[in-house]
């Protein structure tokens, strides 16, 4: 049985699974693509390019296509499909693909979420299992029966995800107003780390507070904290960013309170929404003690949602949620240029000579097989670089346009994670913090003295691997700077006109594709 799922909105996607296994998840974003950008007629086409046949069920997550600006309720100007709530929103009807009779199915983005969450983690007989879906707009957990139907839903707080993007844009006095901006929880939670979140300041208690108990977001009410000294204070001041950290921890707090008070002990938590790519949040989710277990897909926010509903599609057909997958389900790089000769020597990888390379501060780009699903580069789209260097962690930002606070996350090799970092479980997709234990990590250690560590082993990335190993011989550690390689604003690059491109306008000397080594020539 092969099923394909559409995500309308933004992180728009198609994802295709058959007999229970993931084909390909693809992300209208990725190829250089706008961040966050909708379902576009090319990423169809790829997927249509790739399938080879055409499917038996065809799925169309609900969606909303736009928020009223008030500051009442949320109206919605638009639905695709079941619409974007409801645990029991499924619509289903004969209909036809391309002349072939298939099924349609669709159901809300709230399930896409939930059910995202259970196919994707291990599987296994639980009579009851709790997902956690917190996200811009929705702030709940689930409590699913071992038939994965919902049998408990408990509220907690609605637009975790917005008020946190609401903190942003009150303190940035860049922002005149309107809708929340998609990448400014992420960067609060960045800033977070360079706050007292224990601070009893009443400047930050106080917005936090009031944060807490708005009952909307959209759009964000800034004007009525004029009163605040948080009003266009700056998002890199001091009270910027120990709200940031207050916020954080209030927010986990709330949702903590509620886990221990509603839900089961010892029963396994699947966590979604864009907040479970904080990995702070997941790291204390996992010591809090009261559950049995803790997964995190890697496409957790709105990237996995076409995947999501292509898992209840599937368990709709079928009453099996679980599905085969790894990361690496994207697309294969496009060599639809070949680098200039006069500007560009080939070589075949080395990688002991790479490594020695990065070790005397190269920066390399780094291109092997298919693209990962998901907002983290893990290994096949990645700019990698020594870590040992406070400055490599300021030119990475600077390649990559960003601001000079986000930190650079690490890859390390498995066989080095109990001398590198304080914790030696495995996390292939970047999604736990850890504290850094080897004091020469400086590139890659946060503020906070913390690290979000991708483990890779020989198995799960084995070109990444052989790169580390090589490094480990030549430095005496398997572990690497390792950041997205895209242009600012805009998904992974996967084509080499775009490569090439990047690299010689943002002074990259090297890039890897494959086992193909180019540097570039300086005369």
């Amino acid at each position: 049985m092969l099923v394909i799922a559409f995500k309308p909105g933004h992180d728009g996607a198609v994802a295709a699974v058959a007999d229970g296994r993931l084909v390909m998840s693809l992300e209208s974003e990725k190829d250089s693509f706008a961040r966050y950008s909708t379902l576009t007629p090319v990423t169809l086409l790829e997927l249509a390019d790739h399938l080879g046949e055409l499917p038996d069920v065809v799925a169309v997550g609900g969606w909303n296509s736009k928020l009223d600006a008030g500051k009442s309720a949320l109206h919605v100007r638009g639905t695709f499909g079941a619409g974007y709530f409801g645990t029991d929103a499924v619509v289903t009807r004969d209909s036809s693909f391309f002349g072939k009779p298939v099924r349609y199915f669709s159901s809300s983005h709230e399930r896409s979420h939930i059910f995202g969450a259970i196919g994707m983690a291990p599987r296994g007989d639980h009579p009851l299992q709790a997902v956690l879906v917190w996200e811009g707009i929705t702030g709940s957990f689930y409590l699913l029966d071992d038939r994965h139907r919902v049998v408990r839903t408990v509220p907690v707080l609605q637009q975790p995800g917005a008020r946190f993007a609401a903190l942003f844009a009150i303190c940035d006095p860049t922002f005149t107003g309107g809708f929340v901006r998609l990448n400014d929880s992420g960067k609060l939670m960045a800033l977070a780390a360079f706050g007292d979140p224990a601070s009893d300041d009443p400047a930050v208690t106080q917005v936090v507070e009031r944060l807490l108990k708005l009952d909307n977001l959209f759009p964000v009410p800034k004007s009525e904290f004029q009163d605040s000294p948080l009003y266009n204070c700056g998002v890199e001041s001091e009270l910027a960013k120990t709200a940031a950290a207050v916020l954080t921890e209030r927010l986990f707090g709330v949702f903590a309170e509620a886990a221990t008070k509603h839900l089961p002990e010892g029963i396994p938590l699947r966590i979604s929404g864009g907040c479970g790519l904080n990995c702070d949040w997941n790291a204390a989710w996992r010591d809090l003690g009261h559950f049995s277990e803790v997964f995190v897909p890697p496409c957790t926010n709105d990237s996995g949602s076409a995947l999501g509903t292509a898992i209840d599609a599937y368990a709709a057909a079928t009453g099996d949620p679980y599905i085969d997958w790894d990361v690496y389900r994207g697309l294969e790089f496009v060599r639809d240029a070949v680098p200039d000769a006069a500007r560009w020597r080939h070589r075949p990888l080395d990688e002991d000579a790479l490594a020695d390379e990065i070790s005397r501060g190269t920066v390399v780009a780094w291109v092997q097989g298919r693209w990962e699903i998901g907002p983290r580069a893990l290994g096949n789209r990645s700019l990698l670089a020594e870590p040992f260097r406070r400055e490599t962690h300021d030119l990475l930002n600077d390649i990559k346009r960003r601001e000079p606070y986000r930190p650079i996350a690490p890859c390390a090799r498995v066989e080095d994670l109990a001398d590198a970092f304080d914790g030696d479980f495995e996390d292939p997709h970047m999604l736990y913090f850890r504290r850094v234990r080897d004091p020469r990590l400086k590139a890659v250690t946060h503020v906070d003295g913390s690290a979000r560590v991708q483990t890779v082993s020989a198995e799960g990335n084995p070109a990444q691997h052989a790169l580390l190993s090589a490094f480990a011989r030549r430095t005496g550690t398997g572990v690497l700077c390792n950041t997205s390689l895209n242009f600012n604003g805009h998904g992974f690059i996967n084509r080499m006109s775009h490569l090439i491109e990047y690299c010689e306008s943002q002074g990259v000397t090297d890039m890897v594709v494959g086992r193909d080594w180019y540097r570039r020539d300086a005369r």
